[in-house]
């Protein structure tokens, strides 16, 4: 079991990191909330959780315990896995997540891509009583702005990374920049775009 990796961040994307320890570099999964905490940094520290499954094995990685914490009980969940549980973190903040399952606001998860009313219903339901919002939980900050056609780029590469289509996706950017999104960070574009339509 690997509790966490401390060492220089080689290559960072939204959707993943590549940290090297002692000569090695590990590919490790990210949520959108531990990428806008880390993307400036040369040397980082992750805690992780190591998922091993028949077809895969899978690093993922968080900025804080807090947000691993609610990444392990979201994949305890029926029908919620690692992958999932990445996008409902980089969709809402960790915060926005805790209040809507406090306030079992499942409409508010059903905003998530590929989060349908059964799903967010039972995150609500099995979680509820898990949860204690706590002051503490860092908010994502809103990122270095970019040009806008390498922002579309980057969050368009992120959001194929999390096996999405490009070609829909790239329309729904598209439409996302048109409808006043100049100003948004590459962050807020993802989080827009993997929010249902």
């Amino acid at each position: 079991m690997i509790a966490y990796l401390d060492g220089k961040l080689a290559q960072i994307d939204p959707s993943f990191a590549i940290i090297e320890c002692n000569g090695i570099g590990y590919l490790v999964k990210i949520s959108l909330n531990t990428f806008s905490q880390i993307k400036e940094k040369d040397k980082v520290k992750l805690l992780t959780y190591f998922q091993v499954r028949e077809d895969a094995q899978v690093l993922y990685g968080f900025s804080n315990a807090r947000e691993k914490v609610l990444f392990e009980q979201l994949i305890s969940i029926s029908g919620v896995g690692g992958n999932t549980a990445i996008m409902i973190l980089s969709s809402i903040s960790p915060e926005e997540l805790y209040m809507a399952i406090q306030s079992e606001d499942t409409m508010a998860l059903k905003r998530v891509k590929g989060i349908g009313a059964k799903t967010a219903g039972r995150i609500v339901l099995e979680l509820k009583d898990k949860i204690k919002l706590d002051g503490e939980i860092a908010s994502p900050g809103v990122g270095q702005k970019l040009a806008e056609s390498s922002r579309k780029q980057e969050a368009l590469t992120a959001l194929a990374n999390l096996g999405l289509p490009k070609a829909q996706m790239s329309k729904r950017i598209d439409k996302i920049l048109a409808e006043g999104g100049g100003d948004l960070s590459v962050e807020q574009i993802i989080k827009q775009a993997l929010r249902n339509p």
